[in-house]
């Protein structure tokens, strides 16, 4: 049953340059960071032993080795093109201790695992990931629950100078010097027996978890950041409770469904909650009974008949034989409904020509932001929220846009604001972009 392996305050003016001089930067506030330093030129733990686990004994053992650490450095890998919930192969786990590798499939049924669960959804217990939303979203599967609280290191690398969506790989030999083999990328994770060089490469997606995460905590905390990343980390949770939404609530998730009429919005809610229903039954991908783009074309143009059903493009005969009947029973239960039934949608306004400047001198403060800040991009805001911002002609503060709330309303929120109320300037040179804040009467006169 057990194998071993071997093994900022200020925000007064920004500016962002290739290469600006003291003189050029004096007095601005500066949100720059140290440069990022290598983790190996000093010791870095390695857990060890390593363990291949695959029966409730050794899972039982393995439960004693982590009940009493107060982190625990997870990741999954898992096979999804063919079911409605991926089918979880691997749960790799470490300690500073210990790191072992759980065969899924073979302790699925036994006991034991029910007291893996406990120690990974303990409150008391950090987890550490790295790009979690599907491990999480696993492990909410089969424990029931979201393990909390836990720690994600690609969302605080982006934090502290690393970019948008950073790689494990390269996180590893960013931070450690160390070069990971990825050429098991693609592994079959379902086929057995797994190979010395399988294991090991799932190994390593743990065993360096918990000194990355000492340096980003590390960073995180001498930047005053910690409290921005447990509020990108909760947001996150949020996102995987949100995969998990009641099925009435899963037609929000299929593109376009905003641009139908309410009438039709209403025969798309119910046939995604039949189809969600139904893929989880047989378990297959949605997409397998039925494409969203299909559902759009039957709210869009509901059947009443049979043959009228059998020609809508791109739903499969077979579908059709084997549900064609509980799909017209629901598109007619639908178009029944009355007004007071029907999903609510806000007014769709089409951005007016003159706001595709604003937005793309807001996404240049953004990054001018960002720059000077050592943070992705993309954490600050979207296109869509800009979009919005602008769109918005009052009250503009008042919006529920993630830019203008917690850490980010503070490091970028009140910057775009006062940018569309005139109350800062922006100056260009050959190697600034910066911003000045200024009365309007004297930016208009200058």
């Amino acid at each position: 049953g057990v194998q071993s392996l071997s093994s900022a305050g200020c925000l007064k003016r920004i500016s962002f340059s290739k290469n600006i001089s003291a003189s050029a930067t004096r007095n601005r506030c500066d949100l720059r960071i140290d440069p990022i330093p290598l983790l190996s030129d000093r010791p870095v733990t390695i857990p060890t032993p390593h363990h291949y686990i695959t029966s409730a004994t050794g899972l039982s053992e393995l439960c004693e080795q982590l009940k009493d650490s107060p982190r625990l450095a997870l990741d999954t890998e898992f096979v999804g093109e063919d079911s409605f919930v991926p089918k979880l192969e691997l749960i790799q786990v470490a300690t500073e201790r210990t790191a072992a590798i759980i065969d899924f499939p073979a302790v699925q049924s036994n006991e034991a695992l029910d007291t893996f669960w406990e120690i990974v959804c303990d409150p008391g217990v950090e987890k550490v990931v790295h790009a979690g939303r599907q491990d999480l979203d696993l492990f909410a599967v089969h424990a029931g629950q979201i393990p909390k609280p836990f720690f994600d290191t690609q969302i605080a690398a982006a934090m502290v100078g690393f970019g948008s969506q950073v790689a494990y790989a390269n996180l590893v030999q960013r931070v450690h010097g160390k070069k990971l083999d990825k050429a098991h990328t693609f592994t079959n994770w379902s086929a057995r027996p797994l190979s010395h060089e399988q294991l090991a490469y799932a190994l390593e997606d743990v065993t360096f978890l918990l000194a990355i995460h000492d340096h980003l905590h590390s960073r995180l905390s001498k930047l005053g950041r910690l409290l921005w990343a447990h509020e990108e980390f909760a947001r996150l949770e949020g996102v995987v409770s949100e995969t998990r939404r009641e099925p009435q609530e899963r037609y929000q998730r299929i593109r376009g469904w905003d641009q139908l009429k309410p009438k039709s919005a209403a025969i798309l809610r119910e046939l995604a909650a039949w189809r969600e229903g139904e893929a989880k039954r047989r378990n297959v991908p949605r997409s397998r009974v039925v494409r969203d783009e299909v559902l759009l074309q039957l709210a869009r143009h509901p059947p009443r008949q049979m043959d009228e059903l059998r020609k809508v493009r791109g739903l499969h005969s077979s579908e059709a034989d084997r549900n064609g009947e509980i799909l017209l029973n629901i598109i007619q239960a639908a178009m029944a409904l009355p007004p007071s039934a029907w999903p609510v949608l806000s007014k769709e306004r089409k951005p007016e020509p003159e706001s595709t400047g604003l937005v793309e001198l807001l996404q240049a403060l953004v990054k001018a932001c960002a720059l000077k800040a050592e943070i992705a991009p993309t954490l600050l805001a979207t296109t869509a929220d800009l979009q919005a911002l602008v769109d918005a002609k009052t009250d503009r503060a008042a919006l529920e846009l993630p830019l203008l709330r917690g850490w980010r309303r503070m490091l970028v929120g009140d910057v775009l604001l006062d940018a569309l109320e005139g109350k800062l300037a922006v100056t260009v040179d050959p190697n600034i972009l910066a911003v000045r804040w200024s009365p309007s009467d004297e930016i208009s006169d200058s």
